[in-house]
């Protein structure tokens, strides 16, 4: 299909900027370069909190539909390639998820690189699904109903810490939000080469890579590289979203594969026409607009709602 036009006028709105290719700025520049969504819709209640986390405390920011109790959990990731972002980045996308599923969302601000490289996200995104089941009725939670999901590098720290959740024993996770996710340090899929245009290029994964796995780090670790797992068998059920013009098309679509492969039932969408970044700045984009709706609903009837 065609670039979307929504697309394309986002794209010229970022050349009049004149901003530079974040592979030209330091991570300080890049976090002040950001373009951050407008606010998302109201939801009932939002607070601001803290987990503990392995360095010190985690700030988190929790979303509530309404006021009743034993609410399911959606503990969401920001992107950014782990090195720009915040609670702020994905504001929108949580209060939107919030309404949808009618779900408590907590939004967690984990460790950047490269003041914290690789694993200190995968660290501080793992404690957060921990905290959140052991307070859960702290905040009327109901632990027995948590998801994690993320965009971007956020996607990435969903499916690692859904992997690590298995394979340490709990907390049990319902279900898995991935959207246009980071899955292989490799960066050598077809879509890298065909997409190396449209906002998130080539050099720009490479940068973040860069910095979340300087050079000594094995990126192809599981818990880096989500795809290099040894089996995918006994994760939770997924819901994978990718965009047609995003480097990351491929990763993410082969990651949906490979679960699917493994006997875990996937929910998966490619969005025709979409651009990296199109889910998280909805507001733009008509047709992931769209998308977040299906994750929304989904993400209720799987929840039991």
């Amino acid at each position: 299909m065609p670039l979307d036009p929504a697309a394309q006028a986002w794209l010229d709105r970022l050349v009049a900027m004149g901003t530079p290719p974040v592979s030209q700025l330091t991570p300080h520049q890049a976090r002040e370069a950001r373009i951050l969504p407008p606010a998302g819709p109201d939801v009932f209640r939002v607070d601001d909190m803290q987990a503990a986390g392995p360095e010190g405390p985690i700030p988190l920011r929790l979303y509530w539909p309404s006021d009743a109790a034993n609410l399911p959990i959606l503990v969401w990731y920001h992107g950014g390639g782990w090195v720009v972002g915040d609670l702020e980045t994905g504001d929108a996308t949580c209060r939107r998820l919030c309404n949808l599923a009618q779900c408590i969302v907590i939004n967690v601000d984990y460790r950047l690189a490269p003041e914290a490289p690789y694993p200190a996200a995968v660290d501080d995104a793992y404690a957060a699904v921990v905290w959140a089941a052991q307070n859960a009725p702290r905040f009327r939670g109901d632990a027995s109903r948590i998801a994690v999901g993320g965009d971007s590098a956020g996607g990435n720290l969903a499916a690692v810490v859904a992997q690590l959740l298995r394979d340490r024993g709990g907390p049990s996770v319902v279900r898995q939000l991935l959207i246009y996710p980071v899955c292989d340090a490799a960066m050598n899929t077809p879509s890298f080469h065909e997409n190396d245009r449209y906002g998130l290029t080539p050099a720009s994964m490479a940068y973040y890579w860069g910095h979340y796995c300087p050079p000594g780090t094995d990126a192809t670790q599981p818990s880096a590289s989500p795809a290099r797992a040894k089996s995918f068998a006994g994760l939770p059920p997924a819901h994978v979203v990718t965009a047609e013009y995003d480097p990351l098309r491929d990763e993410g679509n082969a990651y949906a594969e490979a679960l699917k492969a493994a006997g875990v039932p996937v929910d998966f969408e490619e969005m025709e026409g979409q651009i990296h970044g199109s889910f998280n700045n909805a507001h733009l984009f008509p047709r992931a607009m769209q998308a977040v709706e299906t994750v929304g609903v989904a993400l209720k009837a799987a929840f039991g709602g």
